[in-house]
């Protein structure tokens, strides 16, 4: 078991514990449940699928890195395939604090990473922000996401954000999580194609600066990242966070990244590639490479 987990492990019932177990044996816990393994998961601790949730959340906030606040958020995706998806807040230390990535971003990001496609509910251990509220309007089920909250009973995103503005409002009706392929092409090694696959898939419908990433870790892992942008602009989440979140979740180390490929369209009005580099210095890779569409 990844050693984030044991605090978080020894809280829980002897029940839900020894059902998890086996899916926690092992470092390379991806973080996400499948539909067969909740529906295992709820029939082996005796619990429904909220409190369920509730109960695993925990665990979804051990996975944080906070070294500016110290404080551990954790959310759970649950897709429309009846996946679960962790999440957690991330901070990196030495960038500014818009390169943070909060629970929820997180979790939902790390859902339409894994190919999931449209989100039912997040289970969060505390209530969503404005800035995350604005992120997750952009997703194709929009305000009829349900929110689920400690001590209080579930509720629409449109509950907590009343008179919401969204890409609707704008004439945008390719929204986050729908399947789309931009179509781009470009040659080169592994992480030149993930990175392609990757801006193939972004969400970019109101600058179409459609941009991409692949990380290498020190292990051999290679992990994408797409660019999401959000009607708002402000709670846009860039491809390099995507990624590092999607290292974070799956056990690797973020700041053990040997190299980088961040794919742009040559003429978009946005560029990833300063931002990017300069957090990825600041996590210790000064080897990316970028290459333009």
């Amino acid at each position: 078991m990844h050693a984030r987990f044991h605090t978080a492990f020894s809280a829980l019932s002897i029940e839900l514990a020894t059902a998890l177990e086996p899916l926690l044996r092992h470092d390379d816990f991806p973080a996400f449940l499948t539909a067969a393994e909740v529906d295992k998961l709820a029939q082996e601790s005796g619990m429904d699928e909220d409190a369920l949730a509730f109960a695993l959340l925990p665990l979804a906030a051990a996975c944080a890195l906070t070294p500016v606040s110290h404080f551990l958020v954790g959310a759970i995706a649950r897709g429309i395939s009846g996946n679960w998806y962790f999440g957690a807040n991330m901070e990196f230390a030495g960038t500014p604090l818009q390169q943070t990535v909060h629970a929820e971003q997180s979790a939902v990001t790390h859902a339409w990473l894994r190919g999931e496609r449209e989100l039912t509910a997040i289970t969060v251990n505390y209530t969503p922000c404005g800035h995350c509220r604005q992120f997750m309007n952009e997703l194709n089920s929009g305000t009829d996401l349900i929110i689920h909250l400690p001590g209080r009973a579930a509720a629409r995103l449109g509950h907590y954000l009343p008179d919401a503005f969204g890409p609707r409002d704008l004439a945008i009706f390719t929204l986050l999580m729908d399947q789309v392929d931009h179509g781009y092409s470009a040659e080169g090694d592994a992480l030149v194609k993930y990175a392609l696959t990757a801006i193939n898939q972004s969400h970019a419908p109101y600058s179409q600066s459609h941009s991409g990433i692949a990380l290498e870790g020190a292990d051999g892992r290679i992990f994408p990242g797409r660019y999401a942008e959000n009607a708002a602009f402000n709670p846009s989440l860039p491809p390099l966070q995507a990624a590092l979140n999607l290292m974070n979740l799956a056990g690797g180390d973020c700041n053990a990244i040997t190299r980088a490929v961040l794919i742009e369209r040559r003429d978009a009005l946005l560029t990833q590639a300063d931002a990017t580099r300069a957090t990825l210095a600041a996590l210790g890779c000064t080897d990316l490479t970028v290459v333009h569409v």
